[in-house]
């Protein structure tokens, strides 16, 4: 029977339809596979069903040499922990699972954009202090978000859904930044640069996958040519945006508050970005929901058992 690894906890449901169909291997731990342990799933099985973190990168396969694995099942669409040229190369394919964290992903950037905008996480800090002595009509005022425009950095399924709420749901203008023209069902401007988009929006929204050419695409100049008004929300991968840069935004009052579900270092946040009040910091909570996790985890199956059936995968990267 087909030797498959689980890498990492999943829901209930998940691991019992993959060892319906596999000879399962259950690592029931939330921390990525050491060096070893990927090693050993390279070596010891013939799949994988990884995530975030387990770091499958050119030295792992290097070091793995001709590996019985044909097959690495990412649970999750981000894969930029997997170098999927070399993991090719080694002869095994990638997989992902796009479409089924679209909605959850697109709703934590609606309350990301709410949470800095209306200083949400300030205010509740304030209560929990005790500090607070009642309402007054200048009391910690934000930035009112309907009717406003919003910037999509990358307009891809996740972007176009944080776009659709933008606009069906706030009325808010929408423009946007991508390597190609978009056919959209909602009005929306093209901008030629992230500066340029920047330049334009009250709130700047990333959204574009992780990648060598997207690493530290939110630059220091980007920053600067938002409005001090503006907000930043990221919901993709923590290296797009330059993390000391944008710290150094928010001390100096550049852009008004930011919104952050991803590090550049993931877990680790720096302390100068905990003390900041005008950030609202999530604890990459994009997906955190059971019926989206199951929905990923049935993907990731579907493509473990379409490839080892030999049927075209639905997934691959």
């Amino acid at each position: 029977m087909t030797r498959i690894l689980i890498a990492r906890n999943l829901p209930e449901s998940v691991v019992a339809e993959a060892r319906g169909l596999f000879d399962v291997t259950y690592r029931d731990r939330p921390d990525p596979l050491s060096r070893d342990e990927m090693l050993e799933a390279l070596a010891g099985y013939d799949g994988a069903l990884v995530t975030l973190g387990d770091a499958f990168g050119a030295d792992v396969f290097s070091e793995a040499g001709t590996p019985r694995a044909k097959i690495l099942a990412n649970f999750g669409v981000g894969y930029n922990h997997i170098d999927v040229a070399a993991a090719k190369a080694a002869g095994l394919m990638v997989t992902n699972t796009p479409g089924a964290v679209t909605d959850a992903t697109a709703d934590i950037a609606m309350t990301l954009m709410l949470m800095s905008c209306r200083r949400a996480g300030e205010g509740e800090r304030l209560v929990r202090s005790g500090g607070w002595q009642g309402w007054h009509p200048v009391q910690m005022l934000g930035l009112h978000m309907s009717g406003k425009r919003v910037g999509i950095l990358g307009m891809g399924r996740i972007g176009q859904a944080i776009a659709r709420r933008c606009h069906f749901g706030f009325g808010m203008e929408v423009a946007y930044a991508s390597r190609s023209e978009k056919t959209l069902d909602f009005p929306a401007t093209r901008c030629a640069s992230p500066e340029a988009l920047a330049a334009a929006v009250d709130v700047l929204v990333v959204s574009v996958p992780a990648s060598p050419e997207t690493h530290h695409l939110v630059s220091a100049g980007v920053l600067a040519a938002m409005q001090p008004t503006a907000h930043l929300i990221n919901i993709a991968r923590g290296d797009i945006v330059d993390e000391a840069a944008l710290i150094a935004a928010l001390e100096a009052g550049v852009i008004a508050g930011a919104g952050l579900d991803v590090y550049e270092h993931e877990p680790r946040v720096p302390e100068a970005l905990l003390a900041l009040e005008n950030a609202v910091l999530l604890p990459h909570l994009g997906t955190a929901a059971l019926e989206v996790r199951e929905d990923m985890g049935r993907m990731a199956v579907a493509n473990l058992r379409a490839f080892f059936a030999g049927e075209p995968v639905p997934n691959p990267v």
